[in-house]
């Protein structure tokens, strides 16, 4: 996504009131409460501009009326959370929309205090993911096309493309059956953490048991890449440690996206696959 669309082109909505049933207390969630909106939505209106076509831009008026039907018909106990189903509706409802921070604003919080409000503010963007795809237990055709449509139906998730799906022989413990190897490429507004955990439970439905390092498996989902980032925890390396020196991951991602760029290597997919 381009950084100046994100930082540069955006369209505020400034204290959007809605009358809404959210809190912890029994007497907020019946008789309800003001609640006070702002957006800030990131959305690249260039082609607006130019052709002065509102089609080409976020549609202001009707964001705000999907900011009051939503808020209307769902109940929170907590603003956080009325703030983060609001943004992850809001990217869903508006394809445009790359970026979108909420401020939720409570002016008459129960806290025996004067105060003018209480707020919360959030934000969520579309990322893209590239994540490896491979089986080589049991059915693994249905494996892998249940788990990318599994993926596509996550509301936090739009599958955009998938490889060829190719044959491939073991990588590192090879006493085993060959994998069927393929890649996705994802957008979904999850952060990394959550994706992993989102690919796990994907993982886990299908049976996949970790038992052995490399070892056979039902369905295997490893992220790639994700935007640009570079992450080295205990839980998750992004880029992937050792995409460089697999083919069975090379192959199928140059395919479907040959100039994405290794943001450590600085090489495309197309030029690591053939170094390799």
């Amino acid at each position: 996504m381009n950084r100046m669309i994100r930082m540069n082109n955006y369209i505020s909505i400034k204290d959007l009131e809605v009358f809404a049933n959210h809190g912890v207390f029994e007497a907020e969630k019946q008789l309800g409460q003001k609640f006070l909106f702002s957006a800030e939505i990131y959305t690249d209106f260039c082609g607006a501009v130019r052709t002065d076509d509102i089609s080409l831009s976020v549609d202001y008026g009707e964001v705000c009326k999907k900011i009051v039907e939503f808020n209307k018909n769902n109940s929170f106990r907590l603003i956080e959370t009325a703030a983060d189903k609001t943004a992850a509706m809001l990217l869903r409802e508006f394809p445009l929309i790359q970026k979108i921070r909420i401020e939720i604003k409570k002016p008459w919080a129960p806290i025996g205090l004067p105060v003018q409000y209480v707020s919360v503010c959030t934000g969520k963007m579309w990322h893209k993911a590239f994540v490896a795809i491979g089986s080589n237990i049991g059915n693994r055709e249905e494996y892998i096309d249940k788990a990318v449509k599994e993926l596509d139906a996550d509301e936090s998730c739009q599958v955009v493309r998938v490889s060829d799906i190719i044959v491939t022989k073991p990588y590192g413990n090879t006493e085993q059956d060959d994998f069927l190897n393929g890649m996705i490429e994802l957008r979904t507004y999850l952060e990394p953490l959550q994706l992993l955990e989102k690919l796990n439970e994907i993982e886990n439905n299908s049976g996949r048991v970790r038992t052995v390092h490399w070892g056979p498996r039902t369905l295997d989902l490893d992220i790639i890449l994700f935007d640009n980032v570079i992450i080295d925890s205990e839980k998750l390396t992004i880029p992937h440690y050792d995409m460089h020196n697999r083919r069975f991951v090379l192959q199928p991602l140059a395919q479907i996206a040959p100039y994405v760029r290794h943001p450590i290597l600085k090489k495309t997919a197309s030029e690591l696959l053939r170094e390799l």
